[in-house]
């Protein structure tokens, strides 16, 4: 890409010929640069096995270069056709219960099938040929969304892929028995043929079992998407491959990637507003942040949002006036190369009828088209950000391997959710106004510390060497912040030996002798010698300082007059422990005192929910000031500055109308 990319999913095969002209010549007008194509269009291409008609996509690609709009061009083999079900039922993917799934919707694969195999690297070899060298194509979308809406198959093709998977994971039957703990309810294996796949049981099932079959699912799909993607680079040499993740905690949780990213040529994402929550920009930044970390920091496109409702939410509600413009900027703030849209023409059928679009049912004389358009000007006008990066004050560490572990079945607590705890500590740092990447546990020792502060919000799941990463980056000065249940489980789901909390008791400078979980609706309280009382619910600790400070002790509960919130001087940094589920006022405070270790000032010059983030590199440093609240906003600025666009200079401060964006390019 030459440019910002601005425009979204372009499906014409819904539309007659006489419309795409329509659509070309509004897209000129909204300064489109971009569309995704081809994503569902199997059936049209290969109408029969092994007979083509471009015909139609040949027409689509022609007129859209013609009229300058780059294509992001898709392999369709998200969606096969009916022909190629018909001809292999076994394909489709059956579920824990031995249900299998029908055609009628999207996804509906069994990622170890040959048959599929075979037909998606047919049709992606045909298009390769066809488009590889054209100009128009400016990337290859590989597939959509993997993981969405179903990634594993427990059918008799993939419970023989899962042994060949576990021979080369294991090597042998004693290491797989040693590592699943099959001597657990008499479950030892003696031949790799007694192997099933974690099929729905009586009782809860083996958890390791359960987590090494996401582990295969997750990979089989990840094979797929490669031998794609191999195909189109020797087709189209130069031309990015991708696919569109779902980064965002709410949307999936059975992709890890932090592996899938190292083998896209550029991260994509598509992210979806979580309507009803009050404060959901707090998660949109979330995972921009998220999906910016995944991409190492380097550029990503948003290639999926929304202008205004999403049908498949429970209510779907619609943006607000400026909400839209606001959303598309607080990803292009946080990394994006752009902002795309699902999608272009709103659908007069099919599931997502009710879905916004940038051209509404409503046509151009409707308030979201004049939005669309005025927000393209403004995308234009950011062309001199590319290739900045965004700047980050702190680091969170996040694994999507724990996250699965956690939500396995018989946790001490079913409402002590990983997820949940990730957003909320995020949402404390961003009241902070603190911008946060995101780090694997396996993460360098250097990167890790190039940041004053650290935060394991959720970390169930860790090896032993995470501890000790974790360990020399407090003795080197580092300020780290762990949350409870943390570092209880190596990579099988087996219990570190000795006491919680396992990898990291030795640099939390503590151990954990029993976990008290709280009844539903109990509450407790934290008091502190220096800060005010906390509250808790969910979830406390018997804690027992081996080594660590008690800053916070339980005033009542279960664990009352032991150490709640601890501080582990260790070298020349600390390492912070919270035993217990804070609300948000409780990890304000917590978070206060552990940036005062950092070195980390707060902004009390900026109101909350006014979003404040840089871009900087070599052509410069651009300040996005985004105010989410009802009134406007003065957002202090240290020098002179430039806006973009209008070239307005601003000195002092910055306003920022309510609901509003400006973005400023710094000069001092």
């Amino acid at each position: 890409m030459v440019r910002l990319a601005y425009g979204g999913d372009y499906n014409p095969e819904q539309w007659p010929e006489e419309v795409w002209h329509e659509d070309v010549a509004l897209m000129r007008e909204a300064g489109v640069t971009m569309v995704s194509v081809g994503i569902f269009s199997w059936a049209m291409l290969e109408p029969r096995e092994g007979e083509y008609d471009f015909g139609r996509l040949d027409r689509i690609i022609g007129l859209l270069h013609d009229n300058g709009i780059g294509v992001d061009l898709a392999t369709p083999t998200v969606a096969p056709p009916a022909w190629f079900y018909r001809a292999h039922p076994e394909a489709l993917p059956v579920s824990r219960e031995g249900v299998r799934w029908e055609i009628g919707s999207r996804g509906a694969i069994c990622h170890n099938s040959p048959a599929y195999r075979e037909a998606a690297a047919r049709i992606t070899r045909a298009l390769g040929e066809r488009y590889g060298r054209h100009p128009a194509v400016v990337m290859w979308h590989v597939h959509n969304e993997y993981g969405v809406p179903v990634l594993e198959c427990y059918c008799e093709t993939c419970a023989a892929a899962f042994r060949v998977w576990l021979r080369e994971r294991h090597a042998t039957l004693d290491a797989l028995n040693e590592a699943w703990g099959t001597t657990f309810w008499g479950q030892t294996y003696h031949d790799w043929e007694e192997i099933r796949p974690p099929r729905a049981t009586p009782t809860v099932g083996n958890p390791a079992q359960r987590l090494d079959y996401a582990r295969f699912a997750d990979d089989s799909a990840l094979a797929n998407f490669r031998r794609e993607r191999d195909l189109l680079h020797e087709l189209s040499p130069g031309v990015p491959v991708t696919t569109n993740f779902m980064v965002s905690l709410a949307q999936c949780d059975t992709i890890d990637y932090w592996a899938w990213a190292r083998e896209v040529d550029l991260v994509t994402n598509d992210h979806y507003l979580v309507a009803e929550e009050e404060r959901n920009h707090v998660n949109l930044s979330m995972t921009a942040d998220l999906t910016r970390s995944v991409a190492d920091g380097g550029p990503w496109l948003l290639l999926e949002h929304s202008t205004s409702g999403v049908n498949w939410q429970r209510r779907g509600i619609a943006k607000r006036p400026g909400e839209m413009a606001r959303n598309s900027l607080a990803h292009v703030a946080r990394g994006s190369e752009g902002a795309m849209f699902f999608q272009w023409r709103a659908s007069r059928f099919g599931a997502e009828k009710f879905h916004s679009a940038m051209v509404p049912h409503a046509g151009t004389d409707s308030r979201v088209w004049r939005e669309v358009t005025d927000l393209g000007a403004r995308i234009g006008a950011l062309e001199e950000i590319r290739g900045t990066r965004t700047v980050a004050d702190a680091a969170m560490v996040w694994d999507w391997q724990s996250w699965r572990a956690q939500r396995l079945e018989w946790r001490p607590s079913d409402d002590l959710d990983a997820r949940e705890r990730a957003e909320a500590w995020y949402a404390a740092l961003f009241d902070r106004h603190l911008t946060a990447d995101f780090l694997p546990p396996g993460a360098d020792p250097a990167r890790l510390a190039s940041y004053p502060l650290v935060v394991v919000p959720a970390l169930y799941l860790a090896a032993r060497e995470t501890g000790e990463r974790l360990r020399s980056y407090v003795e080197g000065g580092g300020t780290l912040v762990v949350s409870c249940f943390s570092g209880i489980v190596d990579e099988h789901d087996a219990v570190h030996p000795g006491p919680h909390p396992g990898a990291l008791r030795d640099v939390l400078g503590l151990t954990v002798e029993e976990f008290q979980p709280l009844r539903g609706g109990q509450t407790v309280t934290l008091a502190g010698a220096d800060g005010p009382p906390l509250k808790a619910d969910v979830w406390a600790e018997t804690v027992v300082p081996r080594g660590a400070e008690t800053v916070w002790s339980y005033a009542d509960g279960p664990a009352a007059g032991g150490p709640a919130v601890t501080r582990h001087r260790l070298g020349r940094g600390a390492a912070w422990y919270v035993s217990a589920r804070l609300d948000a006022a409780g990890l304000g405070a917590v978070l206060a005192a552990a940036c005062d270790d950092a070195g980390l000032a707060p902004r009390g010059d900026l109101p909350r929910d006014v979003e404040v983030v840089r871009r900087s590199g070599a052509g410069g440093t651009y300040l996005f000031a985004l105010n989410h609240t009802g009134a406007d906003a003065k957002v202090p600025l240290e020098g002179t500055g430039v806006e973009l666009p209008g070239g307005e200079r601003v000195t002092g401060h910055l306003a920022v109308p309510a609901g509003g964006v400006r973005v400023v390019r710094l000069e001092d």
